[in-house]
């Protein structure tokens, strides 16, 4: 396992931190504890709360006829219980056992899918219901699980007979006391702060002690002031974080409304935070920038989410906790990664692309980051990590963070982000030209002795993208020949952007009925080279790259600019 030196004692930590954490729920599980999870079973649920998923009648077809389309792998049952079946993909065990799946049926609106949603739940009941344990019983899973029931328990109860109504709640609440007694004990993170939402929406949908209210409503508050930044943004920097807590955040909120209980003031906070961080991300087209864990982007999903957001006018232009920055201008869009490496704990998903950037115009996407495969195979995700597939510079074709990958380590703390930049410095430029930041980076000084300073500026008119990129000793002094200063820097151009040349042999970036953009650098030769883009809807797509190549020893600063040409249909 390859580590950065000052970081080995804080990853091992982890990793000890989190065997006893595993050992301390596989312990819960056991003939000893399981006794903890049996007790009164609940008379109804009070109120089913809202999803803002989106929902696809079609998929409750699928799942009738034995097909299940979940996390981006179709998976026939044949006749089958899906709960029986040995699936390869971890990601669709997960989908299947976190029943979100249920929200199809209840679009369907149909007696059928009503009693297929029954019988489903029934069958996992049967199966799993009394063996705590595998994948089922995660307790990410199981939170998504007793959302899910929660949720759409009208469609699942609906024409269910006594036996059924009472196996359901029994099964429910054990789930529930279950996740009560492993939360505190589960990795940082996201999954953590929904075991919160989900002990909170169960206290509210069902009859329950006003003291377990008030508990529920107090640990998800000091879950959501240690996770939720400042400027909206989430503790592991990753935008597509912000989305997903969204979408359990905003029906929480409405739940509490519709009980007539006071929603804490950290879950009002937090909306009220997160809906413009939201829209920080977004590019004019809808799609969230592609940093730190963010693929492909399903708009509709976005937009259920944003139709509650009240603000008016134009999103931030500047995240100084989360670490990006915005710049906006004559429809131009520019968002860049300002940011240090995000705690290890919450670092599974984080890339390397410390100052990268996307840039966008109108609809049409020019310049990108690779982005990840949400589903694709595992073994190419650490691909789309690495500072190369990223719109920013590399030394000697290494990463500004490394990434732990041990087998020994990988069921305890995935692959997280290990020595990555620490200090990442950035001021604001906000003028009545231009509007544009400076920010540097000590990613490489540890191993090269270099630090990385970039500057972007945005003319007023958005008709001008000026960049310049500065390789510099760690005291400031210039970069002396030492045989290990070779730098890349790479503009990844998004797949539906045509490359060409001009008569002058220059570099011009053009799209249907879109905007057409020129590439000019005065000191280096830019070259064309492949690429991949792993964002893609239908998966990953060839793309190419602009890569300018030099070393920081003969040539310390280079400048370069997108100069916006006309449409490329005149």
């Amino acid at each position: 396992m390859a580590l950065v030196a000052g970081n080995t004692a804080h990853l091992w930590a982890l990793v000890a931190r989190q065997f006893w954490l595993k050992a301390g729920r596989r312990l819960r599980t056991g003939p000893v504890f399981r006794w903890r999870y049996s007790g009164r079973t609940p008379e109804r649920v009070l109120i089913a709360p809202p999803d803002l998923r989106l929902a696809d009648p079609q998929i409750a077809l699928e799942i009738y006829y034995g097909r299940y389309p979940l996390a981006g792998h179709m998976v026939e049952t044949g006749g089958q219980s899906p709960f029986q079946m040995e699936v390869a993909s971890r990601g669709w065990q997960k989908s299947l056992h976190g029943f979100r799946w249920l929200r199809h049926m209840r679009a369907a609106g149909t007696d059928l899918a009503a009693a297929n949603a029954r019988a489903l739940v029934g069958d996992w009941i049967a199966l799993h219901g009394n063996r705590i344990s595998g994948p089922a019983w995660e307790p990410g899973t199981t939170a998504k699980r007793i959302i899910a029931w929660l949720q759409h328990s009208s469609v699942v109860l609906q024409g269910a007979e006594f036996p059924f109504y009472r196996a359901f709640l029994k099964s429910l609440a054990v789930q529930i006391r279950y996740l009560r007694s492993v939360a505190a004990a589960m990795p940082d993170g996201k999954e953590r702060l929904r075991a919160r939402v989900a002990l909170a929406f169960a206290a509210l949908s069902l009859p329950a002690p006003a003291s377990a209210l008030r508990a529920a409503t107090r640990h998800l508050a000091e879950e959501l002031d240690r996770q939720i930044l400042p400027d909206g943004g989430h503790i592991s920097r990753n935008p597509l974080a912000v989305l997903e807590i969204l979408a359990d955040l905003l029906p929480l909120r409405q739940t509490y409304a519709n009980q007539a209980e006071q929603p804490p003031a950290a879950l009002i906070g937090a909306i009220d935070r997160m809906l413009p961080a939201l829209r920080f991300f977004r590019h004019s087209d809808g799609s969230l920038a592609r940093f730190n864990g963010m693929g492909a982007t399903i708009h509709d999903r976005i937009a259920a989410v944003l139709r509650h957001d009240d603000t008016a006018g134009q999103p931030l232009l500047h995240a100084p906790y989360s670490g990006y920055e915005r710049l906006a201008a004559g429809g131009v869009t520019v968002i860049a990664d300002t940011g240090a490496a995000p705690p290890t704990e919450v670092s599974e998903a984080a890339h390397a692309g410390c100052l990268s950037f996307e840039m966008s115009s109108g609809r049409q996407h020019y310049i990108v980051n690779a982005g990840v495969d949400t589903y694709g195979a595992a073994e190419f995700r650490p691909l789309a990590r690495v500072t190369a597939a990223h719109s920013t510079a590399t030394v000697e074709d290494t990463s500004s963070a490394r990434f732990s990958h041990s087998a020994r380590v990988l069921d305890l703390i995935g692959t997280p982000l290990v020595g990555g930049p620490q200090r990442v410095e950035s001021r604001r430029i906000d003028d009545a030209g231009r509007q544009g930041f400076v920010a540097g980076h000590d990613g490489y000084v540890r191993r090269f002795g270099i630090l990385h300073e970039r500057e972007l500026t945005l003319s007023a008119t958005g008709d001008r993208l000026a960049g310049r990129d500065r390789f510099l000793r760690a005291d400031g002094s210039r970069v002396r020949d030492g045989g290990r200063d070779s730098i890349a820097i790479r503009f990844h151009v998004h797949p539906d952007t045509e490359l060409l040349r001009d008569a002058r042999d220059r570099l011009v970036l053009t799209a249907e009925a879109a905007d057409a953009w020129l590439f000019t650098c005065d000191e280096a030769t830019p070259e064309v080279e492949e690429s991949i883009f792993f964002a893609g809807l239908g998966g990953p797509r060839r793309s190419r790259q602009i890569v300018l190549a030099f070393r920081a020893a003969e040539l310390p600063e280079v400048h370069w600019r997108f100069e916006r040409i006309g449409r490329s249909d005149e």
